[in-house]
C-alpha cells in the first residue's frame, strides 16, 4: 500500500520500507533523531529526495490536498484555528460516533480554548479519521492521556486497522507497538533500522 524506496532529507534517510494495508510500523528513538521528520516528509509537508507510493501510484500524481487526505498525518500538537470545536470538523462523514468512541460526546460545541492537551489530541484523530485516509501518521497520539483514554484511541485504532488503515506510529512506549501489533522500528541520527 505505502511504499518508500530510498527516502531523505537532508536530516533523515535514505529510508526504504513498505506496509502493507491493515498493517502498523511504530517507530521509537530519542528525541531530536528524525522521527516526526520522517512523518512530515511522507505527508508532503517538508522536501524530500526518493520515492513515495500510495497503492503503486507515485505521490507526484497526486495534488498535495488530496494526498494529505489519504495520507493523514496527526502531529504531536495540532492546530487549530476556530473558537468552537464543532468548526474544525465536517459535517460528513457524521463525526459523533468517532468522538463518542473516544469518550468526547458533545465535543463539537465545545469551546477550544477549554479544551485539555489530552482532549485535543484525541479531536486532531477524530479530525483525521473523518477523512477515512488509507495510511495514518500519528506522532506520539497518547503521550497525554491517560490510561482509559489510551485503551479508547488503541481499540479504535486496531478496529481501523481491521478495516485496511494502514497505521505509522511514532510513540515511545515498546508495549503500544505490541497492543497495535505494530513492526518496530528504532531511529537515531536520520537512520532507521528494524528492531528484532
Amino acid at each position: 500500500m505505502l511504499e518508500m524506496r530510498a527516502l531523505s532529507t537532508p536530516l533523515i534517510g535514505p529510508v526504504n520500507l513498505s506496509l502493507a494495508a491493515g498493517e502498523s510500523l511504530a517507530i521509537e528513538g530519542p528525541s531530536g533523531s528524525g522521527k516526526s521528520l520522517l512523518l512530515r516528509a511522507l505527508a508532503d509537508l517538508d522536501p524530500s529526495e526518493g520515492e513515495v507510493l500510495l497503492e503503486g501510484r507515485p505521490r507526484g500524481d497526486f495534488p498535495a490536498p488530496d494526498w494529505r487526505r489519504r495520507v493523514a498525518l496527526v502531529p504531536a500538537e495540532s492546530g487549530w484555528w476556530a473558537e468552537r470545536v464543532g468548526a474544525h470538523f465536517r459535517a460528513e462523514p457524521d463525526p459523533a460516533p468517532v468522538l463518542d468512541r473516544l469518550g468526547l460526546a458533545g465535543a463539537l460545541g465545545w469551546e477550544v480554548a477549554r479544551v485539555s492537551t489530552g482532549e485535543r489530541a484525541r479531536l486532531a484523530l477524530a479530525r483525521a479519521l473523518q477523512m477515512r485516509p488509507r495510511v495514518l501518521l500519528l506522532d506520539e497520539p497518547t503521550a497525554a492521556l491517560d490510561l482509559v483514554a489510551t485503551e479508547m484511541v488503541e481499540a479504535l485504532l486496531a478496529e481501523e486497522m481491521a478495516a485496511g488503515l494502514a497505521l505509522v506510529l511514532v510513540t515511545h512506549d515498546p508495549g503500544q507497538a505490541a497492543r497495535l501489533g505494530a513492526r518496530r522500528h528504532r531511529m537515531a541520527a536520520g537512520r532507521l533500522e528494524a528492531v528484532a
